[in-house]
């Protein structure tokens, strides 16, 4: 008896007749091969889709298309390790027909067509619910932060700039007295540094000194909060107890396959105002009108939830469980926003406030509060006697403060032949309950199972591209494990 051997690398025939023996009928390299030649690749917005008349032709853009799927959905993202892969992975070998892309090729191409992936991402699933795949009853929005190609030390607020600034002002205030007490033009220098030595400081601290001014200045300027010197358009945020500098990644997972049926990535600290435009989104794409979605305490703002109600999404927001009034006449057309309580409600048209009891309260100031302007509306008469206390803010007064420019502040209103309506904003605790099993599943699969849990490319425009390509390997691989490789080719005929 012998071990088991393999065959003797000296003899003639080592590798089967053709590469097509080694991609089984169930491998899911054909499920990619099929659905991307199932793409009208111009229509999606690709660049070099057609062919020019003269000069060296480029590579078929479906090609690269297929090598950076097959890289998502094995976890290979790096443009030089799918180079060396298309040499040496027989299941590329036959995806390519032995093509092998320069590592350039292969990162200009991402880099190149980002909305287009993200097109190739919608089709795919507009093809699944087409499928059956997306229950379209339920879904589960959520953000997660992915860590951008910037780190802590590189990211600034003005506060820090301006210390920055201020201590090169100290450094180069001190040396150019020292050069002043050492008389450099009549006596030779005694100290540690010579006066060339000396200049060449001031004049790298007087340079360095004008750059962050620049930055300073561009953020008083712009009205950002932060500077990140090597992605611009990340921010330092918080993700899993720390701070680090991230791209927050929201998403809209259907609660049938847990499937994501759209994302949005934004550098946008908190989750405020992304429930209506990702459910919007969700019953365009699934071809619905009326839908469910449920989100965490995070995404509480009355304003988003009652523009996502006007566009028929029944809407549940942990925690959120209580009344507020809006005028019957025309709800979907009113500009409402919301006191911090999130209660009262201002009527933009009418210039007054109703507090969650129906009473109006009037405009009666404009003041500074922590840093900006804001209206100041109340009715201490009508809210003195009433038991909801939703108004009264920490020196008595029953107010409503909204935020406005000085300029757009008036004490003119009309509350004339108001009708008003109260309406209950309150979660089912039963959808609550199935939030985390609906939308955790995907970011734990792409950040564990995918190795995807950091940015490679910088800008919003092109990470966003990148988790074109991260989701739709997701959904692929879900499609593959519900429905099969030989029945999800079938259904993409």
């Amino acid at each position: 008896m012998d071990f088991i051997r393999g065959e003797d690398r000296s003899q003639l025939i080592l590798l089967p007749d053709s590469v097509e023996e080694y991609v089984y009928d169930n491998n899911p390299v054909r499920v990619i091969d099929a659905y991307i030649n199932s793409l009208n690749l111009k229509d999606l917005g690709f660049s070099k889709s057609e062919l020019n008349e003269t000069g060296r032709p480029p590579y078929d853009p479906k090609d690269l298309l297929k090598l950076y799927v097959y890289g998502y959905m094995n976890r290979i993202r790096s443009s030089r390790r799918l180079e060396t892969e298309s040499k040496r992975n027989l299941e590329l070998i036959w995806l390519l027909g032995k093509l092998s892309p320069d590592f350039k090729t292969i990162c200009r191409f991402r880099e190149t067509n980002p909305e287009a992936l993200k097109n190739v991402f919608r089709e795919f699933v507009k093809l699944c619910a087409r499928l059956g795949l997306y229950g379209k009853e339920l879904i589960a929005i959520d953000s997660c932060k992915f860590k951008a190609v910037n780190s802590r030390s590189r990211n600034f607020t003005q506060k820090q700039l301006e210390g920055i600034v201020a201590e090169s002002s100290g450094k180069i205030d001190r040396y150019m007295s020292e050069l002043e007490q050492n008389d450099a033009l009549e006596k030779a220098y005694s100290g540690e540094k010579s006066v060339e030595e000396i200049t060449h400081i001031v004049a790298c601290l007087t340079e360095r000194k004008e750059q962050y001014e620049g930055y300073v200045k561009g953020l008083r300027e712009t009205g950002e909060k932060q500077k990140s010197l090597t992605d611009p358009e990340s921010r330092l945020m918080h993700s899993n107890g720390k701070k680090d500098v991230c791209y927050n990644v929201q998403t809209a997972v259907d609660a049938k396959n847990k499937m994501i049926v759209e994302f949005e990535v934004s550098n946008q600290c908190n989750d405020k105002n992304f429930i209506t435009p990702m459910a919007v989104k969700t019953q365009q794409l699934l071809e619905t009108e009326n839908i469910s979605a449920v989100a965490d305490a995070g995404y509480e703002s009355i304003q988003d939830i009652l523009s996502a109600m006007s566009h028929g999404v029944d809407v549940h927001v942990a925690g959120t469980n209580f009344d507020i009034c809006l005028p019957a006449d025309d709800v979907e057309q009113t500009d409402i926003s919301t006191h911090k309580d999130g209660r009262c409600v201002y009527i933009a048209e009418r210039n007054i406030s109703l507090c969650p009891m129906g009473k109006v309260l009037y405009p009666t100031s404009i003041k500074k509060n922590k840093g900006r302007m804001v209206g100041v509306y109340y009715n201490y008469e009508a809210c003195q006697q009433c038991m909801c206390k939703c108004t009264k803010d920490a020196r008595g007064r029953f107010c409503h403060l909204v935020p406005m420019e000085k300029k757009d502040f008036s004490k003119e209103y009309n509350d004339k032949n108001l009708i008003v309506k109260q309406i209950r904003i309150a979660a089912k605790k039963e959808v609550i309950r199935q939030r985390k099993s609906i939308v955790e599943h995907p970011f734990g699969t792409i950040k564990r199972g995918m190795e995807a849990g950091c940015c490679l490319t910088k800008g919003l425009r092109n990470v966003n591209g990148e988790f074109s390509l991260t989701f739709l390997a997701y959904n692929l691989k879900r499609a593959i494990n519900i429905l099969g490789c030989k029945k999800l080719i079938s259904g993409m005929a």
